[in-house]
């Protein structure tokens, strides 16, 4: 592996031209690909297998004209103060408005609130349902306009008037001035890591245009294997994030060579060779992770890590290739220019004062025991409140304050109930359905939990019922998730009764059934990506404990993660510093997604960080010296890759949009805990009080794996012309 790199290093550093020119020509074809191919298909969300969307698949065969798919608005109309919308003079505003919705392009149906027994009882408030023919990414701009324009003219009247539902466009979009602030941010860190504009500047130029060639091949081929826009959210995200590591590793690497005096050339192919080989693995494991979602059995998150798997892959080889290259541009204009100028290699001459990660590593290694109990113990506590975990995907009521959506739900919620925003549709199908609806309407009246059941409506070939049951709980409440369970459980005696199926969906049952297929998966999930992740790192490192020891460290930074969100996104403790408004349950994708997520950084930084001890471990360095050199070389550059990912998710914390509030806090400490604590304090404690046990690996097993490389001994054998000399002056002497 490692010789292969090297000579690749090599030659796109040679090659430079070509190799540029290639992933310019490669970006700009595959970025008029996608400007040329059709627009991509609309979001469909589905999960197989589940209640849910068994009875939506059944709705959209028995009730085509329903449009199940279709986007939806509810407008709600208060009364001005101590009018009542029933008097005349209001009345006729009302059906005013109705009239003017249903002019709207693309609507499909409006129901009027007079007839439809959408009135509160107080007679001041009231709502209307409008209907569209298609999905709400469908929509276009003028059925937008047309329902902002009905809504404002009843404002204008002096009604108070909001709107909610997925045809209501957001007020604000993730992204935007989040990502400008985490590129803004990760600038200065480069710069102020490597001390050179030029050196700084390369990370951030790979990855942009690795990014750039993922995102546009998913937009070019959208329409051919069915990818919606959202696909590309992950992949822009992490192929951001990995991008900029991996070209920051070999960077790195490339201008610690160079520093010992070797030619440019040689210092890249040494980069590639070595840290390059760390990058490959490290792209690895990533990978795993992402394609592992697929485990999870939902469309859409298994083509959304499916295409980041993609982008990452695209970033490593981004990584091997066009950074030598533009490092044979740059030359030594990577290093300060202190150090172009200094007569003595830089590395030798910084070998009497030791930098920050060699005072830190000697620190730790002092006190291995007290680092690594104090580590485990504070990430433990923070973990406590995660043994508390209630999952749930966000509604309205989460939305910000001042957002239409928000005041849309509070009034429902004050005028009708908190189950009004959250209603679920029961069907029933099978032959005199309408009978056996009546029945099992009758029956859900009875059930705890109900505060209405709608009357049934049939279709025309009177095979199949549906009926809206309000719960008298909110969509979030953990009441409603208990009476989806118990309609379910009570509906093989009703099927019994009439002969019918009884099945339970609707928005907030297919919620219900989201979280809990998403839990079921994250156990195998955990398991299939440690797991494969394990095999992958037992056979770049050569042990069975450090890999061991990474995945035990990954799983406690995730663990203390999750209890830091879930103290303050569900029991809301430091609730108005992050801004949260309303504590609820935490969002059913945030424990797979950040395992994901943060699994491929957190062994980035593993791989890069003990790569560099075994390597030196393996050139004859003791453990205690391995550790150190590790940490000389590499504590620099993962601190500041983790402060970068920091920067970028932390921006997240500043949106109004308490679901991406919530992603942007969780990711952010993650990559705190798991950098900062696990990898720095955890790690070299572990290696500390291992000593050589650390890379023990049976014969048996030792003869059965093959030898990759990754260290690069072979490589540096093959290599005539390198002296030991310049092996040595790699190892850094433990001292106290």
């Amino acid at each position: 592996m490692a010789t292969f790199l090297y000579r690749l290093g090599r030659l796109s550093f040679r090659r430079r031209r070509y190799v540029a020119l290639l992933w310019v020509l490669l970006l700009g074809g595959i970025g008029f690909a996608s400007s040329a191919a059709p627009a991509p298909p609309a979001d469909s969300f589905s999960m197989p297998g589940t209640e849910a969307q068994k009875a939506f698949d059944l709705l959209e065969q028995k009730f085509p004209a329903a449009g199940a798919e279709g986007a939806t608005a509810r407008v709600v109309i208060r009364a001005p103060q101590g009018e009542k919308l029933t008097d005349p003079a209001p009345k006729a505003d009302v059906r005013d408005l109705v009239s003017a919705l249903g002019r709207g392009p693309q609507v499909s149906s409006v129901a009027d609130p007079f007839k439809a027994n959408a009135v509160s009882k107080d007679g001041t408030t009231a709502y209307a349902s409008v209907s569209y023919k298609v999905a709400s990414t469908e929509l276009t701009d003028a059925a937008h306009d047309a329902l902002t324009k009905a809504t404002d003219d009843a404002r204008a009247q002096g009604f108070t008037v909001e709107s909610g539902g997925d045809a209501v466009q957001a007020d604000q979009e993730m992204g935007g001035s989040a990502e400008l602030i985490g590129i803004a941010i990760s600038a200065v860190v480069l710069l102020i890591t490597f001390g050179s504009l030029v050196a700084a500047g390369m990370p951030l130029l790979t990855a942009i245009i690795g990014v750039g060639i993922g995102v546009s091949g998913i937009a070019a081929l959208g329409s051919v294997l069915n990818l919606s826009s959202t696909t590309s959210t992950l992949a822009m995200m992490i192929g951001l994030a990995v991008g900029i590591d991996y070209a920051l590793f070999i960077v790195s690497r490339f201008r610690a060579e160079t520093a010992e005096g070797r030619a440019g050339e040689e210092a890249a192919g040494r980069a590639v060779g070595t840290a390059g080989s760390a990058v490959v693995f490290a792209g690895l494991t990533v990978i795993v992770a992402l394609a592992g979602l697929s485990v999870v059995n939902i469309p859409i998150l298994t083509k959304m890590g499916l295409a980041a798997a993609a982008t990452v892959a695209i970033a490593v080889v981004i990584a091997l290739t066009m950074i030598p290259a533009l490092l044979g541009f740059a030359g030594k204009k990577v290093l300060r220019r202190k150090e172009r100028k200094a007569a003595v290699p830089a590395q030798a001459a910084a070998a009497g004062k030791p930098n920050l990660g060699t005072r830190w590593s000697r620190f730790v290694m002092r006190r291995p025991l007290t680092v690594l109990l104090v580590a485990v113990l504070g990430l433990g506590a923070i973990a406590v409140p995660a043994t508390s975990l209630e999952l749930g995907l966000p509604d309205e009521g989460s939305s910000a304050p001042d957002s239409t959506q928000r005041k849309a739900y509070d009034m429902l919620s004050e005028s009708f109930g908190a189950g009004f925003n959250g209603p679920l549709t029961v069907t029933v199908d099978g032959r005199g359905a309408e009978a056996a609806a009546k029945s099992v309407g009758a029956s859900l009246a009875k059930v705890d939990g109900v505060a209405a059941v709608a009357p049934a409506q049939v279709n025309e070939a009177g095979d199949t019922a549906i009926m809206s049951v309000v719960p008298t709980t909110g969509p979030s409440d953990h009441a409603t998730e208990e009476l989806v369970r118990t309609i379910r459980s009570e509906a093989g005696g009703w099927e019994a009764q009439t002969g019918a199926d009884v099945l339970v969906t609707g928005q907030t049952a297919m919620t219900i059934d989201f979280s809990q297929t998403l839990n079921d998966a994250l156990v195998p999930y955990l398991l299939l990506v440690v797991g494969l992740a394990f095999l992958l790192l037992m056979l770049v490192f050569r042990s069975i404990l450090v890999p061991l020891k990474a995945a035990l460290g990954f799983l406690l930074s995730v663990a203390a993660a999750l209890g830091a969100v879930v103290a303050v996104f569900q029991w809301g403790w430091l609730a108005d510093i992050v801004g949260v408004d309303q504590p609820g349950p935490i969002m059913s994708m945030m424990p797979i997604f950040m395992i994901g997520v943060v699994f491929g950084l957190a062994m980035d930084y593993e791989v890069f960080l003990v790569t560099r001890m075994r390597e030196a471990y393996v050139h004859g360095a003791r453990p205690g010296e391995a550790i150190v050199t590790g940490f000389r070389h590499g504590g620099r550059v993962v601190g500041a890759a983790a402060i970068i990912m920091i920067s970028v998710f932390s921006g997240f914390i500043m949106e109004n949009d308490d679901m991406i509030k919530m992603m942007g806090f969780g990711l952010a400490v993650a990559v705190l805990f798991d950098a900062f604590v696990v990898r720095m304090a955890i790690v070299p404690a572990v290696m500390a009080l291992l000593g050589k046990a650390a890379w023990w690996l049976p014969r048996w097993l030792d003869r059965l794996l093959p030898n990759v490389d990754v260290e690069g001994e072979k490589l540096r054998k093959d290599l005539a012309a390198a002296p030991s000399a310049e092996d040595d002056r790699e190892l850094e002497p433990v001292r106290g």
